[in-house]
């Protein structure tokens, strides 16, 4: 026999429950907060700061690496009371390219391939941050981290050369073009490393393709310029210097920071083809953000 249920009225089935949620009734920050968090925190991650220990391994491995060659050229300048350092500053960066490459191919994915992986962008983008803001903050970390990787045994440089007692005018002029070169160098390798980086999830990928992009390009070049000087085509080797990122560097200051060349034969540029060594290069870094700007477009929605 089938029980009759009592009927009841939709009131009686209603509960509100007091949980204890309040409206947000502290300070509205803004972009600029956001943007300037954004970037300090991809700046810490990029050494691997706030996170585990396992992350904070590489990149400052990689730190120590650069800077160690630094110390033992000042440890022997001091002792043997050289007039002179072994390496110029412009020239410390184009010899540890192997170590900055390395460095760029595990910090670009590490900085935007888990928000693509994880589909998080467009949480960035629910908030008052922008596509140009997430650009700008990731761009601007990558770039200051490698400007401290490039920067720093450049200062154990100059430091020891005081120490020793070097000629002051000529350090320090030769320690500001140094930083001048490293500069330039760290935005363009961070937009080359980022772009590459945002093209897929993946960060293993982004990785071996960074590492590929830098190295395989750099090795290109620099057989076909000696394949160039040895038939005589000298005045090829300074046009293929444009095709790869850290002779694009080269070529740019021996042009204007009075490096010496790392070309076959020791002649780099010209000053016009300096000139167009220094367009291709900021050419590069426009487009790079462009292209960034454009990926986290489409990413965002």
């Amino acid at each position: 026999m089938a029980v009759e249920q009592p009927l009841t009225q939709p009131g009686e089935q209603t509960r509100i429950h007091n949980i204890g949620y309040r409206n947000y009734d502290g300070p509205r920050l803004g972009r600029a907060y956001a943007r300037r968090s954004l970037y300090s925190q991809s700046l810490r991650g990029a050494y691997g700061l706030g996170r585990s220990v396992k992350s904070k391994v590489l990149p400052m491995l990689l730190f120590v690496v650069m800077c160690v060659p630094a110390l033992i050229m000042v440890a022997v300048a001091v002792a043997t009371k050289a007039k002179d350092l072994p390496v110029d500053y412009t020239r410390y960066a184009v010899i540890m390219q192997a170590v900055i490459g390395l460095y760029v191919a595990s910090q670009g994915p590490q900085s935007v391939s888990r928000d693509l992986r994880f589909k998080t962008v467009p949480l960035y983008f629910s908030r008052p941050i922008e596509t140009a803001d997430y650009v700008r903050a990731k761009y601007a970390a990558l770039a200051s981290a490698m400007f401290i990787l490039t920067a720093a045994p450049l200062i154990v440089l100059y430091v020891g050369a005081l120490l020793a007692k070097l000629d002051f005018a000529d350090q320090t002029k030769g320690f500001g073009q140094g930083l001048v070169s490293v500069a330039l160098l760290s935005l363009l390798f961070a937009g080359i490393g980022l772009v590459i980086s945002a093209v897929t999830p993946r960060r293993g990928f982004g990785i071996a393709a960074v590492i590929a992009a830098l190295t395989i390009s750099y090795g290109a070049v620099s057989t076909v310029q000696a394949i160039a000087f040895e038939q005589s085509s000298t005045d090829a080797v300074p046009w293929i210097g444009l095709l790869s990122p850290i002779t694009l560097i080269d070529g740019v200051q021996t042009a204007f920071l009075g490096a010496t060349s790392a070309f076959p034969g020791g002649e780099g540029p010209s000053s016009g083809q300096g000139v167009v060594y220094l367009i291709v290069v900021l050419g590069l870094i426009a487009g790079c953000y462009g292209l960034l700007m454009r990926r986290y477009r489409k990413a965002g929605l």
